[in-house]
């Protein structure tokens, strides 16, 4: 395994945690003067869907752009990544996610503004969620919307034809999902961007962190069976090749959050 490739795994989800949560933070947490619910998660979805997008050309080219346990969950259960590339991608992802909570918690508070209760992005169900999901629904819905990250990141990335376009895809696909899972749950789709903010800030939050772990990588495990499905079915396409190792645009590997 490159220490390049792990470098870009932990750096790019370190700025979509910095990033992407950060909005999220500002949006629901500080809740800035004259911003509606309703616009800030239009903007928190708009934030983790650029900044994927973004990410994922440029760091596609150097690891895939994961950035997100799920997606490497995906990749490796459809056969397109080792088990040896898959354990380092999960330790990056979840170190860069962790380092990403620290840094941005560390911008926060040195506001004069910021308290407890602003907390930092974080995800969770019955009182925590906006509509008070409780945790079965929660975890549904943390499955569904994993299911559909994955599956467009893993169906889009799978061919050299569709590498200029994949990130605008994947990054659509992930501002999507948030602007329907938010009222939700926060949306997770990604167990390192949940985890590093909740270990920052804990009590509930690190309480529930379990479920935005485990549902994800469920989530991302059917989207790879399917993926596979599909491809056997309509193609014989090679599915054990990276998309970053082909003759592509730079968006060759990307895959995502």
């Amino acid at each position: 395994m490159s220490v390049r490739k792990l470098a870009a795994e932990a750096a790019g989800t370190a700025l979509l945690v910095i990033f992407a949560v950060g909005a999220a933070t500002l949006s629901f947490g500080f809740k800035l003067t004259g911003a509606s619910t309703s616009a800030g998660v239009v903007t928190t979805a708009l934030a983790f869907g650029l900044v994927l997008l973004a990410l994922a050309y440029a760091l596609g080219p150097v690891s895939g752009c994961h950035v997100n346990p799920a997606v490497t969950v995906g990749f490796l259960l459809a056969k397109r990544i080792s088990l040896r590339d898959a354990v380092g991608y999960w330790i990056a992802q979840f170190a860069g996610g962790i380092a990403g909570a620290i840094v941005l918690w560390g911008i926060f508070e040195s506001s004069t503004q910021y308290t407890e209760s602003v907390g930092l992005g974080t995800d969770g169900y019955d009182a925590h969620s906006m509509i008070h999901v409780g945790v079965a629904g929660a975890f549904l819905a943390e499955v569904i919307l994993t299911f559909l990250l994955v599956f467009v990141v893993l169906q889009v990335t799978r061919q050299v034809e569709s590498a200029a376009v994949a990130g605008l895809a994947i990054g659509l696909t992930l501002a999507v999902v948030h602007i329907f899972g938010i009222p939700l749950t926060g949306t997770s789709v990604n167990p390192a961007r949940s985890l590093g903010p909740a270990l920052v800030v804990r009590g509930d939050a690190l309480n529930q962190v379990w479920l935005f772990i485990v549902a994800p990588c469920v989530g991302g495990a059917i989207a790879a069976y399917a993926s596979r499905f599909l491809v056997s079915d309509t193609a014989p396409v090679d599915v054990a090749v990276d998309m970053r190792d082909t003759v592509a645009p730079p968006a060759a590997g990307a895959t995502t959050t």
